[in-house]
């Protein structure tokens, strides 16, 4: 195990020397807001390593909103008319700093819908291919922080090749993968930390883990048959506030649904992949115009499903959850996910 002490006054330096090499992206500090989002960083900015957490999980940096998968002309005149062409794209070497480790895990739990034995999604799997994830362990969790009920944790390394953890003066960078590596050669960050660094960050990952006062259970989920969860009698309560608004499938940081869009301006057009949600009526809308859920109680019953018995069933590997809490904090209606599951378990 090798672990890296970067010194906070060559943290800038380093970052700007990795640029001949990264396209960097990180949490940004949103102008007059109390909040940081992830995204590209400009080449004079840094990212805002104090944000607690970002509103919107770095998904996109992988899954953007809107990606356009093939191109077409209808112009006649031209040999390729009516013919789907894939754009030209890069995937350049992208280093991802500061994502929390719950974040990182939760690409790997997207990375079994999109990359599989059988289906490989280009466009989701090169643009994850071109990351190198360089975390920052969270050592001041949120209340609503329940990673450690989901198979990952504040200093969970599981989808990271660099674990960063704040030592005061300086970083500590605990060296996952050969990718994690390169990236901290790159930015010439290679000055090798004392015999005691790796007991200092133990200690530090117990005492974030102790500061989480929130925990779900799913033991019982895993035993219960599909349809003794899908006809219990607590999902007209659980449905009964929400709006529909979908705000938790887009903060969360597993949610992968999405639609395919033709759009034509003229006689050039586009396919495009955008995302989409579950809790939308037209979501499941045939084209017969029926619709197999087209009631607010059975988009809700399938969100939760989905996330804490389906997935679990198909893949035999926990929930589909990081725990990190967002869709909690953003839902305007106060529905939890943590009470859903307790329902489901009970």
């Amino acid at each position: 195990m090798e672990i890296i002490k970067i010194n906070k006054k060559d943290w800038n330096g380093g970052l700007a020397k990795s640029r001949k090499a990264y396209r960097l992206y990180g949490p940004i500090r949103v102008a007059d807001k109390y909040f940081s989002e992830f995204g590209a960083l400009a080449e004079d900015e840094v990212p805002d390593m104090s944000a607690t957490d970002t509103r919107l999980s770095p998904k996109s940096i992988a899954f953007p909103p809107s990606e356009v998968m093939l191109e077409y002309t209808l112009d006649e005149n031209s040999e390729d008319c009516n013919i789907m062409k894939v754009p030209e794209k890069e995937y350049p070497h992208r280093a991802i700093i500061g994502i929390r480790p719950y974040d990182a895990a939760a690409y790997l739990l997207v990375k079994k819908n999109f990359d599989t034995s059988e289906v490989r999604d280009p466009y989701w799997c090169d643009a994850y291919d071109a990351c190198t994830f360089i975390g920052l362990a969270v050592q001041e969790p949120s209340l609503l922080d329940f990673s450690t009920s989901t198979n990952s944790g504040p200093f969970d390394e599981s989808g990271l090749d660099v674990l960063l953890v704040d030592a005061g003066d300086s970083y500590l960078a605990k060296v996952i993968t050969d990718k994690g590596k390169a990236y901290l050669k790159a930015a010439g960050w290679g000055k090798e930390a004392g015999k005691d660094a790796a007991g200092k960050i133990e200690a530090l990952k117990k005492k974030a883990e102790a500061k989480i006062q929130s925990s779900v259970s799913f033991d019982n989920i895993r035993q219960k048959s599909v349809m003794e969860l899908f006809e219990a009698d607590f999902w007209e309560d659980t449905a009964f506030a929400c709006m529909n608004c979908g705000t938790c499938t887009y903060v969360c940081p597993t949610c992968w649904c999405f639609d395919i869009q033709d759009e034509t301006h003229g006689k050039k057009g586009v396919r495009l992949k955008v995302w989409d949600s579950c809790m939308y009526p037209l979501f499941t809308l045939h084209t017969t115009g029926h619709n197999p859920r087209d009631a607010k109680v059975q988009r809700v019953r399938q969100r939760f499903m989905h996330k804490l018995k389906y997935f679990m069933d198909k893949y035999e590997d926990g929930i589909m959850c990081v725990g990190c809490g967002r869709c909690i904090r953003s839902c305007p209606v106060n529905i939890d996910i943590r009470n859903v599951c307790q329902l489901m378990n009970g």
